[in-house]
């Protein structure tokens, strides 16, 4: 359905609207699922339907389509429905499969029917745009293999059978390569044989049907002429094609059987010999489509066994295809004698190969062609049918060199350039349809090998950073206003904080190659520009620091001195842009033309403003661009630029991402063994489980997990928990439990009794208390616990994390992600003390988030570290950067060493034992354990008689030592209590030395670098970054030899696939393997993922996916937490059918605050029906930028109504599902309340998107559209909108577009159930008393409108104000007694009328008199308040009340948020939108 038109004024209904209203009235009539007496099914609707083309319906494929398909009904009308509905369900990115495998029994016979019409003729039943959509479809039906139904049906099109489309030659050929192929083809024939003829002649049509389908689409292309006029149809149908092919070619499932197929079709040679490639507008993005093909033709992998090939097996194989070539020319051809005797190299290039078979015959060209099993045999005294063109290319095109995948890597340029940048096949604009296809890698489940999973990342990285790039070039160069000036030079009209003109470029070094690479090893370069701008943005342009990214522009304008510029126009024709060069800061020169290094010493003052940079350029880019100067005579493009542009410091971390990706894929990217298929997406997904590993650990101490021994036995249902100590109060914990641990692989047992005892070992559980050895006497020694009574879920989850291998947890909102994540943390300290632990984050507000409680646990702090620049955002006194590390290290040097000074002096030993660490360890050594050993050897046990208890206290030698803590130190009740508390000190002694011991380092290394190098190298164990911080430094961490065992990911469905996938190669290999042994993701795929600006990349190649959530869909085991504490049990409901078995915790039943109701709503949540507001729903002041002034009136209405009731105004948060509302909700907040003590800010007002990962108790929703269901029909919006309330949400929206979604059905439905209109009780006060769901003892008033709301809050706010003013009057007329001073009266008379005032006019209820804005409404208000104020009630409600303040209220709103036009009578500007859309 085209988009609808967007009226600036009420106008005339567009086409779409008209029919998206008569599909409104069939589906009312025929599929709604509201509607209860629906009409008997009709085959006529399809059809006419499919005749009007709207079949874009909601709930039109699941409750009308597929529920009444059969064999009986179908027909081409109904095919292509159903079709077109599910591509569009994949275009919205929404799940397409559900309804096919609810009701799966015609499924078969309609993917034959499918596959029949895609063969049919073009000129028959089935047009060429029909079967583009029947490709589409197909094209989703191969990349949806992890679907049962969908892969029983296409494994019959492309498996080993289908090998009997190759011609004979090239079958024996294939068979005799791989001999283990011939057993099975002679297994497929005794099979066929045994079929009756007409299964054997429907199998063999699904098997030759890709063959059909390459020769119907060679026959299309063939009919493309080179310069006549061509239908689209044409063009769109080859463009899908080569798609589905590239689809088919990057999945080893298919590409195994498929690249023979394919190979043996020549399809290749044929579309680069066709028209389509030579007519330039029309064939470019098929040609861009066919080099992708080509690229993954020759993908070096090895087809059977899926093994990645090296360099020198392709070298091998290529050199085995010339010599089979150079044999048989020996052989059978004289006049190819020169070719055959030659040595490879000589004869491997195209140049080469066209010399020596170019002036042969068409004939001979095909007798060596079928000598090669190519093509078939010539019959003798025939002509060949083939031109001689394409047997000349498909000769040459096979045995030519190719250059290597990596080297082709290595010689691209990392920075985008104008060819590049604003090709809108590869970088498409923001406002992407869907509709065509692109030449652009897809992210899907599988990948080829761990190079094409790189290079796929790096290619979308690379180009979805481009479209950033392209945005702030055009923001920049537009704001400069280049225009043509006089004298046919460059004038800039404008200026841009972001782009300066440059006054000077100079390249100032080109350095030698290395050996065997054609480009330099760095170009540098020095760009003089003239900082005549304000000091804040001068000190931007002087702060540019090394390793940021500016980009150098060549514009010559053609538009004369002040033209304007037009946004809507082509960017490039109107400002004349020429050349875009990336280059990389190396520093600011000073005075003498020395590069400013970064350092601690404070920078040069430089005098005047001209300012120079040293750059670096790209090497490779410039070899190209001096290679293109020299051979084709271009003009020099390094002496043309005249701006240089530079980019927010946040976004512009491109380039090192992208070395890091090539760094990888230039190293022996060592993945671990267990985790390497799985990243992939195959093998067995669950075999990275801990209970398939082959190392799992039996003994594990789960330490403060536990708060009790029933704690436990609880968290393990279903077990038999064995304790190892009968007597119940020696059973507290911590627990050490030992597990029944299986080996992989099961043994196959005759004996069911056997089988029975195995089954009841594999549930006991054998659980040891142990106490912590005691640490000292002081109160500090004691360790902390975790306070937290986990679930059994969450145990599993802490458990399957101590183990080896990967572990998934899917939390849901409110489930404990954190807490789980801090204690396996915390576990994995404690159980294997040596290993270090890696923390990765999306964002710092998480990796804060988890530091904090980290360090509520007992982990020792000087154990952790925290990178990047989020720590300065920890709530925390202590600085966990690696400097503030340092010094946390130096400052605790000094005072351990103290405190052996201390020691020294308790114990009265002459000398200075405290000068350094090395001195202590000696004094450690010689005087401290020297008296431990003596004390030993008086108090410990002699022979059978125990010594005396006094005796411990009396010979211990550190009495003066510990003076200062609690008395008395010894308790003297039991020989062993004291001895553990004797021990306990000498820990605590023996703490201080080892600590010392690992300090020593800082002495010996003197600088803070050095320090801190160490640090993260050896002595931290918890080490915390987020996703970027790793991609952007792991070439400096591996350099340093940076090593960790384990790694800990929060918020994992957020991560991109790229950024999720670096942190495990962090560390160079040990011996050829990854020393990693723990991999645990904790995050939730029901919610939003990895934000991608651009819907091309994000919906056409799924770079939204997460790594997370492919292994989720891959199949990977994943632990879901069960049990939620956030919200409502109520409010849960809302979206816990999204998740498996989502409950709520105990308290949230308990809890008074969950049980008590919201005061003066009716309701703890509402959909809130919201028609349109004078005439206009949805308004769209720019494209996209979508708001809704009812709606947002009434989300402000309803605010300030709770305010007045006295809900604390932090505690609600507004959200939204889109920018355009957001900016308009905040005007309005700004012009009602924002100022208002009475009423006040929301704590946030924000998009539903940005809300993510935060809560708040109250939160009102607007959901904003009224046409379209738009982006909320993306259900995982959906779950983020739901969950983020606690106690209370309102949506309001238009209810029958959103009931009609059937994606959002499960919640919709339970939200309808419910009033549609807004249930207040305006007299029930905050906080009230009264029970969730009860009936309330105050009248419930129902509201029917926006207005109606708005008028209520206005008389509501007039009685708060009237009924202060007649408290205050009552308190002023107290007998005198009562008042000190009478002036005192008077003045505070004075303030508080003024104060009402002040009040009023900031509200924005009653405007003040100077704001011009409100003028004219400003008498109406004012005789309503003047005229009969005491009668104003909060009963008074209803338009008719007070029809001048609502009128005036409404008027006043639609010019402050300026959102949509109101009509003639409002008396309002026509344009009023754009002040809103301009805020964005």
């Amino acid at each position: 359905m085209a988009a609808p038109a967007q009226p600036k004024k009420i106008v005339a209904p567009t086409v779409s609207q008209i029919n998206a209203e008569f599909v409104t009235q069939l589906a009312c009539k025929y599929w709604a699922p509201h509607i209860k007496k629906k009409s008997p099914f009709d085959i006529k609707v399809i059809e006419e339907i499919y005749e009007k083309e709207i079949v874009k319906s909601s709930q039109y494929l699941e409750n009308y389509l597929w529920m009444n398909y059969s064999p009986e009904v179908s027909s081409k009308a109904y095919l292509m429905s159903i079709c077109c509905m599910v591509n569009e369900k994949f275009r919205e990115n929404v799940p397409a499969w559900e309804i096919f495998k609810k009701k799966p029994d015609h499924f078969p016979f309609f993917f034959k029917h499918i596959l029949k019409a895609a063969l049919a003729e073009t000129d028959g039943e089935f047009s060429l745009h029909e079967q583009t959509v029947l490709l589409l479809f197909l094209d989703h039906c191969f990349n949806s293999l992890e679907v049962d139904l969908i892969r029983s049906q296409v494994q019959q099109l492309i498996s080993l059978p289908m090998w009997m489309g190759l011609q004979a030659a090239r079958l024996e050929l294939e068979l005799k390569k791989t001999p283990k192929l011939r057993k099975f083809w002679n297994l497929i024939k005794k099979n066929d044989e045994k079929m009756d003829p007409e299964a054997r002649e429907q199998a063999y049509q699904e098997r030759r049907f890709l063959s059909q389908l390459i020769q119907k689409f060679i026959s299309v292309l063939k009919s493309v002429p080179l310069s006549e006029p061509v239908t689209m149809d044409k063009v769109h149908y080859c463009e899908r094609f080569i798609e589905l092919m590239i689809d088919l070619e990057a999945l080893l499932p298919t590409r195994r059987w498929f690249n023979t197929i394919l190979d043996d079709s020549h399809l290749l040679v044929h579309c680069y010999l066709s028209n389509l490639v030579r007519r330039e507008e029309d064939g470019h993005l098929f040609s861009q489509l066919l080099d992708m093909l080509k690229f993954y033709t020759g993908f070096e992998i090895n087809d059977q066994t899926g093994n990645a090939l090296t360099e020198n097996e392709m070298t091998t194989i290529h050199y085995d295809r010339i010599t089979s070539l150079q044999r048989a020319a020996f052989a059978h051809f004289t006049e190819l004698y020169d070719f055959a005797l030659s040595n490879v190299a000589e004869v491997d290039t195209r140049e080469s190969l066209v010399k020596f078979f170019g002036p042969l015959s068409s004939n001979t060209l095909h007798q060596v062609a079928s000598y090669l099993c190519l093509l078939p045999t010539l019959p003798k005294n025939e002509d060949t049918t083939f031109d001689k063109e394409f047997l000349l290319e498909l000769l040459v095109s096979r045995h030519e060199r190719r250059i290597s995948q990596i080297q082709q890597l290595n010689q691209m340029p990392l920075y985008p350039t104008e060819k590049i940048i604003w090709d809108e096949n590869i970088v498409p604009t923001e406002y992407y349809s869907g509709e065509g296809c692109l030449a652009l890698p897809k992210l899907n489940l599988q990948f080829l090998t761990l190079h094409d999973y790189l290079l796929r990342n790096f290619n979308l990285f690379r180009l979805e950073s481009t479209y950033e790039i392209r945005q702030d070039i055009e923001d920049s160069v537009s704001r400069m206003k280049p225009w043509l000036s006089e004298y046919g030079g460059v004038v800039f009209g404008g200026w841009a904080r972001m782009a300066q003109p440059i006054v000077a470029f100079t390249v100032v070094e080109v350095a030698k190659p290395n050996i065997g690479e054609n480009w330099p090893t760095r170009v540098r370069a020095d760009v003089t520009i003239n900082l005549n701008v304000r000091d804040h943005i001068k000190d931007e342009w002087e702060g540019l620091r090394k390793h940021d990214v500016c980009f150098l522009i060549t514009v010559r304008p053609t538009k004369p001195y002040g033209t304007k510029f037009d946004r809507r126009r082509p960017f490039i024709e109107q400002v004349g842009l020429v050349y875009v060069r990336g280059c990389e800061i190396q520093g600011m020169l000073d005075d003498k033309g020395r590069v400013i290094e970064d350092g601690p010493e404070p920078r040069p003052n430089l005098r005047g403003e001209s300012r120079t940079f040293r750059v670096f350029l790209d090497p490779n880019q410039y070899q190209q661009d001096m290679t293109n100067t020299i051979q084709n005579g271009a003009e020099d493009v390094y002496e043309t630029f005249n701006i240089i542009m530079r980019r927010k410091p946040k976004e512009n971390n491109f380039k090192a991402v992208l070395e890091t990706i090539r760094n990888l894929m230039n190293t022996d990217c060592v993945v671990p063994d267990w985790l390497h298929d799985i990243i992939l997406g195959y093998g067995d997904p669950s075999s990275a489980h801990y209970s398939k590993m082959p190392n799992q650990i039996a003994t594990l101490d789960f330490n403060d997990t536990f708060l009790s021994i029933e704690h436990l036995k609880a968290s393990f249902p279903g077990h038999n928990v064995k304790v190892t100590v009968e007597d119940p109060a020696l059973q507290i914990p911590p627990f050490r439990i030992t597990f029944p641990v299986r080996s992989g692989k099961g043994k196959k047992r005759k004996d069911a009794d056997v089988e029975d005892e195995d089954t009841e070992e594999a549930k006991t559980l054998i659980v040891e208390p142990h106490v912590i050895p005691n640490r000292g006497p002081y109160p500090y020694n004691q360790p902390k616990r975790n306070t937290i009574q986990f679930t059994h879920t969450q145990i599993e989850a802490i458990r399957a994390g101590m183990q080896p291998g990967l572990t998934m947890v899917v939390g849901p909102p409110g489930t404990g992600k954190t807490d789980v994540a801090v204690q396996i943390i915390s576990n994995i300290y404690h159980n294997f003390p040596e290993q270090r632990t890696l923390i990765v984050t999306h964002s710092n507000q998480a990796l804060n988030q988890l530091f904090e409680k980290i360090m509520a646990l007992d982990i020792d702090e000087r154990h952790l570290l925290r990178l990047g620049h989020g720590e300065e955002e920890l709530e925390t006194e202590k600085d966990f950067s690696r400097y503030g590390r340092v010094n946390y290290v130096l400052a605790r040097r000094i005072e351990l060493l103290e405190e052996v000074k201390r020691l020294q002096k308790s114990l009265g030993v002459p000398g200075d034992a405290s000068y350094t660490c090395e001195t202590a360890g000696y004094f450690f050594l010689y005087q401290v354990m020297s008296r431990w050993e003596e004390y030993i050897s008086k108090v410990k046990n002699k022979g059978s008689t125990l010594p005396d208890v006094t005796e411990v206290s009396t010979f211990f030698p550190f009495h003066e030592y510990f003076a200062n803590a609690p008395q008395p130190i010894f308790k003297g009740r039991s020989y062993e209590e004291d001895m553990e508390i004797a021990e306990g000190c000498f820990r605590h002694i023996k703490k201080i030395f080892t600590q010392l011991e690992e300090f020593r380092a800082s002495e010996l290394l003197r600088s803070g670098l050095d320090r801190s190098k160490y640090l993260l190298v050896k002595e931290a164990k918890i080490i915390a970054m987020t996703c970027t911080h790793a991609a952007l430094k792991r070439h400096d961490l591996v350099k340093l030899g940076f090593k960790y065992d384990n790694i800990l990911m929060e918020e994992a469905a957020q991560i991109l696939e790229i950024e999720t996938f670096i942190p495990l190669l962090l560390q160079n290999p040990q011996d050829g393997f990854s020393r990693l042994k723990r991999w645990i993701m904790i995050g939730d795929h029901h919610q939003l993922p990895p934000v991608i600006k651009n819907m091309a990349f994000q919906k056409y190649s799924n770079m939204e996916q997460s790594l997370f959530t492919r292994f989720v869909r891959v199949g990977v085991p994943t632990v879901d937490l069960d049990a939620q504490g956030r919200a409502r049990a109520s409010l849960c409901n809302l979206y816990n059918w999204r998740y498996k078995n989502l409950g709520n915790l105990p308290h949230v039943q308990l809890l008074p605050e969950f049980s008590t109701a919201n005061a003066g709503l009716l309701y703890d949540f509402q959909l809130i029906n919201v028609e349109d507001f004078q005439g206009v729903g949805e308004s769209e002041p720019n494209p996209y930028f979508y708001q809704n002034l009812g709606e947002a009136e009434y989300v402000v209405a309803l605010f300030m109504y709770m305010c007045l009731l006295g809900y604390p105004a932090d505690r609600i948060s507004i959200l939204t599902t889109y920018n355009g509302q957001k900016h308009l909700i905040r005007d309005i907040i700004n012009r009602r309340c924002g100022n208002n003590p009475l009423i006040g800010r929301p704590n946030k007002v924000t998009t539903v998107d940005r809300f993510q990962g935060q809560q708040n108790d109250y939160i009102l929703l607007s959901l904003v559209r009224t046409r379209a269901v738009g982006h909320l029909r993306d259900v995982r919006r959906l779950v983020v909108a739901m969950s983020r309330a606690r106690l209370g949400l309102y949506i309001f929206a238009r209810v029958s577009l959103f009931q009609n979604c059937f994606e959002l059905t499960p919640a919709f439905s339970q939200l309808t159930a419910r009033p549609l209109h807004l249930h207040i009780i305006p007299t029930e006060p905050f906080p009230t008393t009264r029970k969730n769901g009860e009936r309330p003892s105050h009248e419930v008033q129902i509201i029917k409108n926006m207005p109606q709301m708005a008028n209520f809050v206005y008389n509501m706010y007039m009685h708060l104000i009237q009924t202060t003013h007649h408290y205050h009057q009552t308190l002023l007329q107290l007998p005198p007694a009562m008042v000190e001073e009478g002036e005192e009266v008077q003045s505070q008379e004075t303030e508080l009328e003024t104060e009402e005032e002040a009040m009023t006019v900031q509200a924005g209820i009653i405007p003040s008199p100077t704001d011009t804005s409100c003028s004219q409404e400003t008498p109406a208000f004012q005789t309503d308040t003047t005229s009969d104020q005491t009668e104003i009630t909060p009963s008074e409600t209803g338009v008719s009340s007070n029809p001048e303040a609502i009128s005036a209220l409404s008027e006043t709103t639609t010019t402050v948020a300026g959102a949509v036009p109101a009509p003639a009578e409002a008396n309002m500007p026509q344009d009023a939108t754009s002040a809103s859309a301009e805020t964005e």
